[in-house]
């Protein structure tokens, strides 16, 4: 066996490093790319060759690296209307939506078309998430399919015995034909209302998909208004905060030369001294206590999910998630307020806690 180790030691790796860097002359193919551009350094072909393999690499990482398109946020304030013509009848239809917690929706329906409140409260569910919507939909039919039939014997009966009461029959009180056309079994439904019905709920469909486009279109557009202003929110809060982070070790600092000079200037008048022990005891107290190093941390990461909440709701949508990240966002700012004890901390910590109001009143109407 100690042959063998004797017999492949002079094979190893190690001695032939030597040979492995060639010279300048065992690379013709390199050499005669760079001798031909007098320029360029001998170290470009090899940056070209690292850009090369880089974008070779990138093109073929660039597959998995695919996204889902980038959503912005969505007001829940819009408004939408379609309308449209057929068989003689007139359908329109309005869609309008305020801010709410929760979605609730309030559908208007013509009386005969009430059965259609269902299919379309589902439709507003599956297109928004929140907000209170307000559905009003009305047809006018002139055509004589949609004229109402009268219940010649019902309406007989009625006024028979509206004519025997003793108001009616002294003349005191006359007899309303609208008030008895009103009363139950006097007017017929048409008797095609199937059919009327069917096609009610294939037109509201239509106009729905379009009166709903519009109400997202005009929620998106706000939306992109809201993204602005609770961006410029957010940066004046990451500066502020930035500040507080290079003014907080210094706070320390300044009061350990404040109490020394104060705690000399007493010794010297008392002719006493101090054990350095109990100086240093005193700063520690202090540091501990007005330490809001925890709590810039967590405000930071509070901003950077802020930051990626706003720009992208491709998840879903974000706004009761912003309402409370909002809230813990407050509890941190209102926690440094609280330890700070210097007047640049006090002073930021203000603007900050007044950005972060300004941020929640705006998150109450995103979606």
């Amino acid at each position: 066996m100690s042959c063998l180790i004797r017999w492949t030691r002079p094979i190893r790796p190690r001695p032939m490093r030597p040979s492995c860097r060639r010279s300048s002359t065992s690379r013709p193919p390199m050499m005669m790319a760079t001798t031909s551009r007098s320029s360029e350094s001998p170290r470009q072909p090899a940056a070209r060759r690292g850009g090369d393999a880089h974008s070779a690499a990138a093109r073929h990482a660039a597959p998995r690296q695919r996204r889902e398109p980038r959503r912005v946020i969505r007001s829940m304030t819009g408004f939408g209307e379609a309308s449209t013509q057929v068989d003689g009848a007139h359908y329109f239809l309005e869609v309008r939506s305020l801010n709410n917690k929760y979605f609730k929706a309030n559908i208007r329906l013509p009386d005969e078309l009430q059965g259609l409140e269902p299919e379309l409260e589902a439709e507003l569910r599956r297109r928004l998430t929140r907000g209170t919507v307000t559905l009003i939909g009305k047809v006018t039919d002139t055509s004589e399919q949609a004229a109402y039939e009268i219940n010649h014997q019902a309406l007989s009966n009625y006024i028979e015995q509206v004519r025997q009461t003793p108001q009616v029959a002294s003349g005191e009180v006359r007899l309303d034909l609208a008030a008895l056309l009103t009363l139950p079994g006097v007017l017929q439904t048409p008797p095609d209302e199937e059919k009327r019905l069917d096609r009610a709920r294939e037109v509201f469909a239509g106009l729905l998909d379009r009166a709903a486009k519009d109400l997202i279109g005009m929620r998106t557009r706000e939306g992109a208004a809201l993204h602005t202003e609770l961006s410029d929110q957010e940066r004046l809060i990451a500066e502020r905060l930035e500040r507080i982070a290079l003014r907080a070790p210094t706070v320390v600092e300044e009061y350990e030369n404040r109490l020394r000079q104060r705690i000399d200037s007493m010794l010297q008048d008392a002719g006493v001294s101090i054990e350095p022990v109990d100086l240093i005891r005193e700063i520690a107290i202090y540091a501990e206590r007005t330490d809001i190093a925890e709590e810039i941390s967590r405000l930071s990461a509070h901003l950077a999910q802020f930051r990626d909440l706003i720009g992208d709701t491709s998840r879903g949508p974000t706004g009761r998630t912003l309402d409370f990240l909002t809230q813990e966002m407050l509890r941190e700012a209102n926690t440094i307020a609280s330890k700070s004890n210097d007047a640049g901390i006090s002073r930021d910590i203000v603007e900050v806690k007044g950005a972060i109001d300004r941020i929640k009143e705006q998150v109450q109407n995103v979606e």
